[in-house]
Order: C-alpha cells, then sequence, then structure tokens
C-alpha cells in the first residue's frame, strides 16, 4: 500500500486529506511539524509526503530542503499561497510537484498518482503469473512479453496499483493524458480493447479481472 506523510501543523488540513486519500488506498500518517518529519522520514519509508509550507519554527521550504539532503522521497507542497515565484522556490529546492489551497479532491488525486508515475521507476507488480515491471516498461506474462503502448502500459498499471478502484472514463483521461487533453471517452474505451485483445491473445484471463462497469468506466478485480 502506498505510504503518504502528510506535514501540516493545522489539525483539520491533516483530517481532510486522510478523508480525501485513505478511501482510495492510501496509507496515511501524519506529523505537525517540520522537525517532526524528518524525525519520521529518518526511521520509516514514504512514498510520498505532502507538505505544507506555512509552518512554526520550520517551514515547508527548510523542511525540504533538509529533506533532500538524505532522502529522495517525492515532496508535494501544499500551500495557500498561489505566486508563481513560490511554485519555482519550491521546485528549485527539490519538491515534485505544488499545489495551493483550496483544492478540488479530484485534481490533488490525480496530481498525486502523476507524481507516484514519475518518481515510481522501480514499480513492479505481479498478479497470476502478469507481470507489470515500471523500470523496464515491460508487461510479462509466464515469462512471455506482452507488448502495449506506452499508453496502454501506464493504463493497465494504474489499474493494477489499484485493485477494486472504478475509474471513470474522464478520470482515465485526466491521470493519463493530463488534465489540458482533448482526448475523448472512446478513445480509453479503444485503449482498454486493446490492451485485452494483447493479454488473451498471450493466455491470460483479462476477462476475469478487468472489468466494465457499465455507464462508469472500469476496474480491476
Amino acid at each position: 500500500m502506498t505510504k503518504i506523510l502528510i506535514v501540516d501543523d493545522e489539525t483539520r488540513m491533516q483530517q481532510l486529506l486522510k478523508l480525501y486519500l485513505e478511501p482510495k488506498g492510501f496509507n496515511c500518517q501524519t506529523v505537525s511539524t517540520g522537525k517532526g518529519a524528518i524525525q519520521l522520514l529518518e526511521r520509516e519509508k514514504f512514498d510520498l509526503v505532502l507538505l505544507d509550507i506555512m509552518m512554526p519554527e520550520m517551514d515547508g521550504w527548510e523542511t525540504a530542503r533538509k529533506i533532500r539532503e538524505f532522502s529522495d522521497v517525492p515532496i508535494m507542497m501544499l500551500t495557500a499561497r498561489d505566486h508563481s515565484t513560490d511554485m519555482i522556490k519550491g521546485l528549485k529546492l527539490g519538491a515534485d510537484d505544488y499545489i495551493t489551497k483550496p483544492f478540488d479532491e479530484e485534481v490533488l488525486l490525480a496530481r498525486i498518482e502523476a507524481v507516484l508515475r514519475r518518481t515510481h521507476h522501480a514499480n513492479k507488480v505481479e498478479f497470476n503469473g502478469l507481470i507489470w515491471n515500471e523500470q523496464n516498461h515491460k508487461l510479462q506474462y509466464k515469462g512471455e512479453e506482452i507488448k502495449l503502448t506506452p499508453t496502454e502500459f501506464d493504463m493497465l498499471g494504474l489499474f493494477l496499483k489499484h485493485p477494486k478502484m472504478v475509474f471513470s472514463r474522464e478520470k482515465l483521461i485526466e491521470t493519463i493524458w493530463g488534465f489540458d487533453s482533448n482526448t475523448e471517452g472512446r478513445t480509453v474505451d479503444s485503449h482498454v480493447r486493446n490492451i485485452r485483445d494483447k493479454c488473451r491473445k498471450a493466455g491470460f484471463p483479462i476477462d476475469d479481472h478487468l472489468k466494465t462497469v457499465w455507464g462508469v468506466g472500469y476496474k480491476w478485480e
């Protein structure tokens, strides 16, 4: 399960983020100070840090700088400040993304997933003989490679990493192609059809697992 460390001095924001993310399958831990975040990161492995900027004693800038002295964990900075100079400063300090408060739940989730896709290059998922390996960008079944396009590979990985989660076509477009994409729902259907066809030919029982949720989208069982 993907572990996220939430660093924010506001208890209400900690609770809100957990309310958003835990039903999506994320394991969230919270801490109220930059110092506490650094101590926790030195002891435990996390997949992502959600880091507030405006905190007392040690702000998000200083916390990010200190984290980068010993860890390459992905950092997404959260702030009520929307100045471009703040964004640039955060990215230069080693942050992987930057999102301003208040934020839409779906936007936050999509941005988190995008950061995880970009940064978790060694991710590998194994399922009943099917091996999805992000490090070498290969899909194999019983030792034989199934050749997917990059988009098909990313889409299948999204399903495999979030079993039982229903993805609408709109959500898949935002996550795979991006918010500014003009991609339409039928393009998603075409990619799903191609994934199914290629897995069937390789002998993997894809229809038992990649399910259509009629009127909504798709999910992995």
